[in-house]
């Protein structure tokens, strides 16, 4: 198979739309501009585009401007159609800047990859891995962490009453279940986090860039280290899986096929950065948005107290008001229309899953942490249609048990209202959440 980043058409910088703009665009908030994203989704914004610009048109100053989606029904009919959305055509992420600033082995991973493909080959591959997805697998990685919650409770316990629920909890955990289901030992697990904190920064580094200052050259050093050694990591250790298979993820993954060939090189690094950072970062950022909503709705933490059999619905609506994933984007393959917007082949399109999941034509006061909500299922947090998130279950357990134990263990325990939030509108990055476990 072709490469991915061989066929994608490239960004026009300083595209305007071919069509007239059928909504004007409300000022106020630029979702383009990474440095306004470090409090968080702008949900007040989406709420005015919602009611006054669904489609709206957004420039980019260093990659092609976009069409920004933000109603339910409007982001369902972009997920549902990649024939005319598609995502192999020009990447997920806004964020690929011009071709002479790029890291070129991560921007090769970043689009020769399965969440960048279309069909046929993007259903093949996927199906190649489900046997770590199913119902099946997740309940026999539960009781392994179950035990892990435990002793990070301990060790929460043990750096209290104040901690960084991010640094002792939230970040420990995905990586636990993730290195379980990989076969990663655990003397190389460390590295992994530090390798995820480093592509969660590369969303700074680019808009540094862009605006004309000037990245720390020791941070710049130290991110071009880490990036080099995550490739070297993971191209060894999906090798040998070839040479030496055995019952965990990498094998499948190494061992997978696109029609009658195995992946190339640049496939294998795709998948192992999908890994790095998609395998944690919903998870972990599911769990600490979490801490925060107990806290900001004591009347809904209380009725999971006294009803634990309300977590498992807890966990879907904390992940629906949570949103950790910020947004996707796709291309326009062909001339289309979508809520009295035309739009051209080339177009780029991209959705705003915080908006459709606070969207009040879907969910009934929608700000509202509601852990009896009925639909809180429906949300779009893992995405939607064919690229729906393969490892939605396992991110849902997670949740699950480690709310079991910490409610249970610290049923007053609190967010003191301290976090740290990254400057990224890719993933809602929470990288410190103070806690006091007295309440």
């Amino acid at each position: 198979m072709k490469l991915i980043s061989e066929e994608a058409w490239e960004d026009v910088i300083g595209y305007k739309p071919a069509h007239p703009i059928t909504y004007p665009t409300p000022p106020g908030f630029d979702l383009a501009d990474v440095s306004m994203w470090t409090k968080g989704h702008p949900f007040d914004f989406y709420k005015q585009l919602r009611e006054e610009a669904p489609v709206a048109w957004f420039d980019v100053p260093e990659a092609q401007g976009f069409w920004a989606v933000t109603r339910y029904e409007d982001i369902k009919q972009v997920e549902l159609h990649p024939e005319i959305f598609s995502s192999q055509m020009g990447g997920i992420n806004m964020a690929y800047g011009k071709p002479n600033e790029r890291h070129p082995r991560l921007h090769s991973a970043t689009l020769n990859t399965l969440i960048s493909m279309d069909r046929p080959q993007h259903i093949d591959l996927r199906m190649q891995h489900r046997d770590f997805f199913t119902p099946q697998y997740v309940e026999s990685l539960r009781e392994r962490v179950r035990g892990e919650v435990t002793r990070l409770l301990d060790n929460v316990e043990k750096n209290g009453p104040k901690t960084d629920f991010v640094k002792h909890f939230s970040t420990r955990l995905p990586l636990f279940t993730l290195c379980e289901m990989m076969g990663i030992p655990e003397r190389d697990r460390a590295k992994v986090v530090r390798w995820m904190y480093y592509l969660e920064q590369a969303a700074a580094l680019f808009s540094q860039r862009t605006k004309g200052g000037i990245p720390p050259y020791l941070f710049i050093m130290r991110f071009m280290w880490n990036i080099r050694q995550m490739f070297k990591y993971g191209e060894k250790a999906l090798n040998g899986r070839r040479a030496n298979p055995q019952d965990d993820l990498m094998t499948k993954i190494a061992q997978a096929t696109i029609g009658d060939e195995q992946l190339r090189q640049e496939f294998l690094d795709g998948a192992w950065l999908l890994i790095i950072f998609a395998g944690n970062d919903t998870t972990r950022n599911s769990l600490s948005g979490t801490m925060r909503l107990l806290t900001e709705f004591p009347d809904q933490r209380q009725r999971v107290l006294d009803d634990p059999s309300l977590i498992p619905q807890m966990a879907q609506e904390a992940v629906r008001m949570t949103s950790p994933v910020i947004h996707m984007r796709r291309t326009v393959t062909q001339d289309t229309e979508l809520n009295g917007q035309k739009m051209v082949r080339g177009e780029k399109v991209i959705m705003w899953y915080g908006s459709a999941n606070r969207d009040p034509a879907v969910f009934e006061d929608p700000d509202r942490f509601d852990v009896t909500r009925a639909n809180a299922t429906d949300h779009m947090a893992f995405g939607f249609g064919p690229h729906v998130c393969l490892g939605q279950r396992i991110a849902a357990m997670q949740i699950e048990e480690a709310y079991k134990q910490i409610l249970e263990r610290f049923p007053n325990i609190k967010w003191t209202g301290k976090q740290d939030i990254s400057m990224n509108n890719f993933v809602h990055a929470i990288n410190g959440l103070e806690v006091d476990i007295r309440g």
